[in-house]
């Protein structure tokens, strides 16, 4: 089944589903590229492992008020026991998950020059004081001061955007080229909710041209390989954060006219 949205599905950004998406599409643009710029160049993934702090929730269950250590008698020793003082508090700890996720990264065939990175952001890339912040800022700037392109795919309508000394107003996603010949000037396409994903320019290595990457086409194909259809409930409200009052009368129109509330 298609995705009911013209563009980006909101309903993606669901934590359970997430992390599989970004992965799906991660190789769906792997594929698209390779069909085009084979055999001079060869996009491949790029996989990281980060980590995703959960709380664990109190478990229940039976348990004695006060334990008690019994240190069998020998000879010539009194028998004691110990008796342990019971925790007044009880709280919850926060865990550490690895997630393990994708980028693409396209090479010249020969040198494995990097020439193009594709940067799909996740919820973790995008959360001040998470290290995966840190560490994404970081291979950022090092990414914008090395003679590679940049293309960053913020799919995202939760957490917070990734810098631009020009700020491009308020919009459901982001998508950035940096082309490395025309820094500090980037490219940005700002989406909305209702918005189609656009064609997208890959560029290479001069003389040769762009190539064209089809997000729509990737994202779609994703969707309907994933099955995520059958993982979403559209009579829900999406993920957090909230859509404004007049996204919200657009998505009920939309799911309502699919026949999906």
């Amino acid at each position: 089944m298609p995705s009911p949205f013209p563009g980006m599905d909101p309903y993606i950004e669901d934590p359970k589903i997430w992390p599989d998406f970004h992965n799906n599409l991660a190789a769906e643009i792997q594929g698209q590229l390779n069909r085009v710029i084979q055999p001079r160049y060869v996009a491949r993934l790029v996989p990281y492992v980060t980590y995703e702090t959960i709380e664990i929730s109190d478990v229940r269950g039976i348990r004695p008020d006060v334990g008690i250590w019994h240190v069998p008698a020998r000879e010539g020793v009194i028998e004691t026991t110990a008796v342990i003082t019971p925790a007044p508090v009880e709280s919850i700890v926060a865990v550490d998950i690895p997630v393990r996720l994708a980028s693409v990264a396209v090479h010249l065939v020969g040198t494995m020059q990097l020439v193009t990175a594709i940067e799909i952001l996740s919820p973790i890339n995008k959360r001040p004081g998470h290290e995966a912040y840190t560490d994404y800022q970081r291979k950022r700037r090092d990414l914008l001061r090395s003679p590679a392109h940049l293309i960053e795919l913020d799919l995202l309508r939760g957490g917070e955007r990734m810098p631009l000394e020009k700020p491009v107003g308020p919009s459901a996603y982001v998508l950035m080229l940096s082309h490395a010949e025309r820094r500090p000037r980037v490219s940005v396409w700002p989406l909305q909710l209702r918005d189609r994903l656009p064609v997208l320019p890959v560029p290479l290595l001069e003389p040769d041209p762009d190539v064209a990457l089809d997000l729509g086409a990737a994202v779609a194909a994703v969707y309907e390989r994933g099955g995520y259809a059958s993982l979403i409930d559209y009579r829900q409200p999406p993920p957090p954060p909230n859509l404004s009052e007049a996204e919200a009368r657009w998505l009920d129109d939309l799911l309502r006219q699919r026949g999906l509330r």
